[in-house]
């Protein structure tokens, strides 16, 4: 069994039954949470006046890309304490914060595209903040690709780790466009536009305390997607990886066996 499989394995028995206790009790708390979070958004928080009920898609729009932040920033963590110890665990970090973030930011550009048709009558322009965000989900997905095309373990976690931290000025930039950007239509949420013009372009937007329970819904729904969910999903995702580590493990310690 190599070194780098036997990092990535929990030490006792005891412990994995522990960390998986855990994680169940944490998956229960975030499904009722996301619940909970979804019925104020859609049931709790007063309807738009401006846009109506189609406003209310930003409860799952705003805290899915602040989801894919928190994801993708974990990649960053991982990269670097990969290339400063080598443990493969760090590397697992990594490819766990890229297919989390990755399907987060995907829930954000589609439920973005929804909102869009009725209020821009259109799914999708060349906007700035739109165009930064599928540069960046075309970035973590040439993550995957690149991963899938090293064959040596260590020289595909070196450069995982090297692209998934400079992948993330991606998430910076999409982060700030709308806040730096006079020409952009997309509406901040959180934060004032810096000039007088982009507040007169923007199309959408609306206040968090125009209309009762919005800033409520949005906040909690934003700390929910932060701080549960994608970590739960990242969880998850290192134990599948972490399983599929002893599995192969055990399947060259039998072919050596034999």
């Amino acid at each position: 069994m190599s070194t780098g499989m036997m990092t990535a394995l929990p030490k006792t028995t005891t412990e994995r039954k522990s960390g998986v206790r855990f994680l169940a009790v944490l998956t229960v708390i975030t499904v009722v949470a996301v619940a909970a979070g979804t019925y104020i958004g859609l049931f709790y928080a007063g309807r738009d006046i401006e846009q109506g009920d189609v406003q209310r898609l930003f409860y799952l729009h705003v805290p899915s890309f602040s989801g894919a932040f928190i994801a993708f920033a974990a990649t960053v963590v991982g990269g670097i304490a990969y290339l400063r110890t080598r443990n493969p665990k760090w590397d697992t970090l990594g490819l766990a914060g890229v297919e989390i973030g990755l399907a987060l930011a995907l829930i954000n550009l589609v439920t973005g595209s929804v909102w869009a048709r009725p209020i821009w009558n259109t799914w999708w322009n060349w906007d700035p903040r739109l165009t930064s965000d599928a540069i960046m989900i075309l970035t973590y997905a040439a993550y995957l690709m690149l991963r899938s095309g090293i064959e040596n373990p260590e020289q595909r976690r070196r450069f995982a780790s090297v692209y998934g931290i400079l992948a993330f000025t991606t998430v910076l930039v999409t982060f700030l466009i709308i806040r730096i950007r006079p020409d952009t239509i997309h509406p901040v949420v959180f934060g004032p536009v810096l000039t007088d013009a982009s507040m007169m372009a923007t199309q959408g937007d609306f206040e968090l305390d125009a209309t009762a329970g919005v800033g409520l819904a949005v906040g909690l729904n934003t700390a929910i997607w932060s701080m549960l969910v994608p970590w739960v999903l990242m969880w998850h995702r290192i134990r599948l990886e972490n399983i599929a580590s002893r599995v192969n493990a055990l399947r060259l310690k039998l072919m050596e066996e034999t």
